[in-house]
């Protein structure tokens, strides 16, 4: 039993690493604040009293001059609490960054993989099936996801758009043909112009604002947009046009051209 709760308490901290030690920073950083405040006052009060002495027998005090290190001498013990407290702050402020990196890059190498997987998957279904047989796949699969995405309801068209909804990052905005061809070409000139785009330029181009997904992933000059449309119906019976990608934007889109 007592074997188990050690290592449910460590599962928990090691899942809740990158917090706590964000927590203890921040905890850390008043702290540290507050004791190096308390440290220079008290100094400040130690070294006047060890400057102004008072004359026996007289109320005058007299003056005696203090070296900086005398002074140092004085007040060092006040700094140490602060010292040690602002190192521990910075030390959990390196780690958990430190582990975020490691987190963010592990999450890139299984979204690469995962990514790479799902292409050759894709490529190999692609090649099993006629033309006719994989549009419709595709297309069923588009009005899938639509039906199963609330919010179609709460975007209204002006005349010349219709209802659109990106697949990738399940969201309904209004547009037409011409602008998501548009955006695409866009892109496509922005890749061949630096090598690379990101996925958040395709989406402002559309008018979207980017997400996390898409700013981490992108196109270059050996992936560029190439755009899946479909014609579907949203759950409430409106025409709507569906766009994903033929291949998807990849993490390491600036590295690897």
């Amino acid at each position: 039993m007592f074997d188990d709760a050690r290592q449910r308490a460590q599962q928990l901290l090691s899942d809740n690493a990158t917090t706590i030690l964000t927590a203890v920073g921040v905890v850390g950083t008043v702290a540290t604040a507050v004791l190096s405040g308390k440290a220079a006052y008290k100094a400040v009060e130690v070294i006047l009293e060890e400057s102004y002495k008072p004359i026996e027998g007289s109320d005058k005090v007299q003056i005696i001059p203090l070296t900086k290190f005398e002074k140092a001498k004085l007040v060092w013990p006040y700094f140490v609490p602060p010292v040690i407290t602002g190192s521990a702050t910075i030390a959990s402020i390196i780690m958990a960054n430190r582990m975020s990196a490691q987190k963010a890059a592990a999450l890139a190498a299984a979204y690469g993989l995962s990514e790479k997987q799902f292409r050759e998957y894709k490529d190999k279904v692609t090649e099993k099936l006629s033309p006719g047989k994989e549009q419709k796949i595709s297309d069923e699969l588009a009005q899938d996801r639509v039906n199963n995405t609330p919010g179609s309801n709460q975007v209204i068209v002006v005349e010349g758009e219709v209802l659109c909804f990106d697949e990738p990052t399940g969201r309904y905005f209004r547009g037409s043909m011409d602008a998501i061809n548009r955006a695409a070409n866009r892109t496509n000139e922005e890749i061949l112009r630096h090598n690379y785009a990101s996925a958040s330029y395709f989406y402002e181009q559309l008018g979207l604002k980017p997400t996390t997904w898409t700013e981490e992933v992108g196109w270059n000059v050996n992936n560029i947009v190439d755009l899946k449309i479909t014609s579907v119906l949203s759950p409430e019976g409106r025409p709507c046009i569906a766009i994903d990608f033929k291949r998807l934007p990849i993490i390491n889109y600036i590295t690897e051209y």
